[in-house]
């Protein structure tokens, strides 16, 4: 589970912000400068490192053919990002806890599911909502038996994967993550919703 937790924060470091990246732009002896996205990128094997296409550029580099708007287009890609990062509103990530499989149990109820150390008692024999089952804190080690006590919450918080991304995504894409098995855990109800800071 850790794993997961860990793969699913790395993917989103990598793939949300396209202002911070691990890899550096190789320019060759001829002057060229070949950023991540250059076809010959990975062929090129001598040349001097640079942080940035900019500084690249500024030491007399020049970009290859084809790439004359890959500096203005990462330029205006960074700017997207921080200048919509601060409109974050939880709608964006769709309207609630999404029933993609139409089994009648939305994510929350699967979170609970999943996550319960017991087995889970429902409301009906349809089987749709989740009302007891036996659920640890992750805050206090309390041990928790009714669903209506806990609050599945984010790992990543959706605003935190908004002002780092998540803002540029699809609306389809933003909802999928909000309801992602792997990024949802069972919390104390009362607790992640004090105001207290700890």
């Amino acid at each position: 589970m850790f794993k997961s937790f860990t793969g699913l924060i790395t993917a989103l470091l990598i793939v949300a912000s396209p202002s911070v990246t691990a890899d550096l732009v190789k320019r060759t002896n001829s002057g060229i400068c070949h950023p991540p996205a250059s076809s010959y990128y990975d062929r090129t094997k001598n040349f001097q490192a640079f942080d940035s296409v900019e500084e690249c550029l500024a030491s007399g580099g020049r970009l290859p053919k084809g790439m004359g708007g890959y500096e203005s287009s990462q330029r205006y890609a960074s700017r997207a990002v921080v200048m919509d990062a601060s409109d974050y509103e939880r709608r964006k990530f769709g309207p609630g806890w999404d029933d993609a499989d139409g089994d009648c149990q939305n994510s929350r109820a699967e979170a609970l599911i999943a996550q319960s150390s017991a087995k889970v008692r429902f409301a009906d024999e349809r089987r749709c909502r989740v009302v007891t089952g036996r659920w640890i804190s992750p805050f206090t080690g309390n041990v928790i038996q009714n669903a209506s006590d806990i609050d599945i919450d984010h790992v990543v918080p959706l605003k935190w994967a908004w002002d780092h991304g998540a803002n540029t995504w699809s609306d389809e894409k933003r909802e999928k993550f909000a309801n992602d098995p792997v990024n949802l855990w069972s919390v104390e109800l009362s607790l992640n919703r004090s105001t207290i800071t700890i």
